[in-house]
């Protein structure tokens, strides 16, 4: 990736600009609002929200008001756990919608799979309302957030539409190899939330150490670190000026030896939450 433009190509031919802006814990208001308008005007093109953020509408209000064409930009929102299941999940795409004022989304995300009894089921009819949507026009990809392979390849034996995206949890210290290494093996982009470890990164000292070989932040490290794996990273922040560092990851490469170092650090970084062990 030599550009915030480029793009990753999902298998059923959509692009989606190779850096996200993430608004997880930005609350509704003006700050989420005023974070978007200038993430956009920084150059990012693709956002990314969720029902459970609950800042739909501020991120809408920011994507209204930053004065760029909608069929410029890469909208992702997704499903939340209590709202799974087929007809649920069609009224919870419709509020969505209304909170964000557009007529469809780029990217639909299931946030977590199910993992009581019956979830194989809970999520294939979650899914087939996902497929109805596609079919519908009203989102351009569908894709799943948080899944491990076992939730995939259970998906996989109703599913009429293969996920074009898994969003997973995804930084330094934590690459979650099997998970990554399944998705690219059936064509799916992994998407990298908390790619700075929630911010838990920024102090380590080698890290500190390798980006500071490149003159570069350990937030640029990290990001360029997730693109050269060819994941799609998504860094949120509220502050322009860390909004822009966030994106100015192009001007160097990393070297085969660092990606082997940062790949090979131990756990770092992560959130502690696992898809088969989430009560919420």
């Amino acid at each position: 990736m030599k550009s915030l433009n480029e793009t990753f190509k999902t298998n059923n031919g959509i692009e989606i600009p190779c850096i996200g802006f993430g608004t997880w814990q930005t609350p509704e208001g003006p700050l989420a609002v005023n974070a978007v308008k200038y993430a956009i005007k920084a150059g990012y093109r693709h956002i990314d929200t969720a029902d459970i953020y609950q800042n739909e509408e501020s991120v809408g209000q920011g994507i209204a008001q930053s004065g760029i064409k909608r069929s410029d930009l890469f909208i992702t929102t997704k499903l939340w756990n209590s709202k799974r299941g087929y007809e649920s999940t069609l009224k919870a795409f419709d509020q969505s919608l209304r909170k964000l004022k557009l007529e469809y989304v780029d990217l639909y995300l299931i946030h977590w799979p199910a993992n009581k009894a019956g979830w194989e089921k809970i999520n294939a009819d979650t899914w087939r309302a996902f497929e109805t949507l596609y079919k519908d026009g009203r989102v351009r990809t569908i894709g799943v957030s948080n899944f491990l392979a076992h939730h995939i390849e259970s998906l996989l034996h109703t599913a009429e539409i293969l996920p074009s995206v898994d969003q997973i949890e995804f930084h330094p210290g934590y690459m979650q190899a099997d998970t990554l290494a399944f998705c690219k093996a059936h064509h799916m982009i992994v998407e990298a939330w908390s790619p700075l470890g929630s911010g838990r990164l920024l102090e380590n000292l080698q890290l500190k150490e390798i980006a500071g070989r490149y003159a570069v932040s350990v937030a640029q490290l990290c990001i360029r670190w997730c693109l050269q794996n060819e994941t799609l990273p998504l860094p949120k922040s509220v502050t322009p000026q860390r909004i822009l560092e966030n994106a100015d990851v192009f001007n160097f490469t990393l070297s085969d030896a660092d990606m082997q170092t940062i790949n090979g650090l131990p756990y770092i970084g992560g959130s502690g939450l696992h898809p088969d062990k989430i009560d919420f």
